[in-house]
């Protein structure tokens, strides 16, 4: 679908919609409410697709079926401003988030406040002149932002954060893609790994040496028999 075109939305809808009613179908009618194998959908650029559905139900369901769906996003503000009051109810059912980086502000202040604060020990000292000197030392305990917004609107590009629930948040650095096993099969590694939709749209039938068919023969009817026109 075109990313500036949103003329042909309802289409994307509908699949979403028969994709998430035939997998839960299958896993309670076949399976006894969880398929055999997990399936994961990885929901690239969401906010340009159109609204999913009922996504806030699906995402509270799917997960016991052994359905799960990842949304990626360029800004949390963009889920709010497809989803309104159900942006929050979407995002309380993800147990994971991980955070690229960005500088939308809304998404810097929630993050900031879902990391949490650190205990910090500070000093300060005093001196009083007069007749006499005096000084004065003072220990204190603060809580300080574990990552302000502006640190992390100035994050290292090669580092994320990744949330899970249940566990203190992580700092790390992005995988190096490079070095996975399956990177020689993408696009980035080789130009013949392109993906060509009219090849693979094609109807033509397309024989192989070890395929078999079987071969009748047809006699034509005698041209008198034939019906006039």
């Amino acid at each position: 679908m075109s990313d500036t075109d949103d003329s042909f939305n309802f289409l994307i809808s509908m699949c979403y919609t028969q994709l998430f009613n035939l997998l839960c179908e299958k896993a309670d009618d076949m399976y006894g409410g969880r398929l055999p194998v997990h399936v994961r959908c990885l929901i690239d650029e969401c906010a340009n697709i159109g609204q999913i559905p009922k996504l806030e139900k699906l995402v509270a369901t799917i997960r016991s079926r052994e359905i799960s769906a990842c949304l990626v996003l360029q800004a949390q503000s963009q889920l709010k401003a497809i989803y309104k009051d159900n942006a929050d109810t979407i995002i309380g059912n993800m147990d994971t988030s991980i955070f690229l980086g960005g500088k939308e502000p809304t998404t810097l202040k929630e993050l900031a406040a879902a990391l949490g604060k650190e205990t910090i020990d500070t000093y300060n000292t005093g001196e009083s002149r007069g007749r006499e000197t005096s000084h004065s030392l003072n220990y204190q305990k603060l809580g300080k932002e574990l990552m302000s917004q502006d640190e992390l609107a100035v994050m290292d590009g090669g580092k994320c954060i990744l949330q899970v629930q249940g566990v203190r948040p992580f700092f790390s650095d992005k995988f190096d893609i490079t070095k996975h096993p399956q990177y020689k099969y993408l696009l980035d590694s080789s130009k013949k790994n392109a993906f060509d939709i009219a090849k693979y749209l094609s109807r033509r039938l397309t024989v192989r040496p070890d395929d078999v068919f079987e071969s009748c023969e047809l006699e034509a009817p005698p041209a008198s028999d034939a019906p006039a026109d």
